[in-house]
């Protein structure tokens, strides 16, 4: 049997939608792990660092679930170029969370799959290959704007 590509495109049309039909869960999973749309978690983690605090809320992806899986942390923040500060992760987690996103905003926590570490945006940015969004700041993200470096704690809340 010779197949056109009229045929195979709505072959794969038809295949698709019984396959989201018979199993919808896994549909709503690959849903999910869209950076752009995430969900926010009940997962709340509290960052200290030179006595200031900060809350944030993690999002419901599977890296924002390894990070809460390590936690508690002590660690060192350290400041990184004009918009970040930055502080290195004891082990890499998982890239199950990855994907591009566009509504980049200051306030933003993300990790950076290639060095390992996790990325606290305090003025603009852009996406860039290897961000993984896994949450945001709830109450501002004012501590971040001190410049230097200092010990760092990560606790959920």
């Amino acid at each position: 049997m010779v197949l056109n590509s009229k045929t195979f495109s709505r072959r794969a049309i038809l295949g698709s939608m019984v396959v989201t039909a018979m199993f919808p869960p896994l549909a709503r999973a690959q849903q999910g792990n869209d950076p752009a749309s995430q969900e926010a978690s009940k997962v709340k983690i509290r960052m200290t660092f030179n006595g200031q605090t900060m809350t944030a809320t993690l999002y419901d992806n599977a890296s924002a679930r390894d990070f809460a899986s390590i936690l508690p942390l002590d660690l060192k923040i350290e400041d990184y170029s004009t918009n970040e500060k930055i502080t290195y992760l004891p082990h890499k987690l998982t890239e199950a969370g990855s994907g591009p996103f566009k509504n980049e905003r200051p306030g933003d926590l993300c990790y950076y799959a290639p060095w390992g570490n996790l990325a606290l945006f305090h003025s603009g940015y852009r996406y860039s290959s290897g961000l993984i969004r896994l949450g945001r700041f709830d109450d501002g993200f004012g501590p971040l704007l001190m410049r230097g470096e200092f010990p760092l704690r990560i606790e959920q809340v």
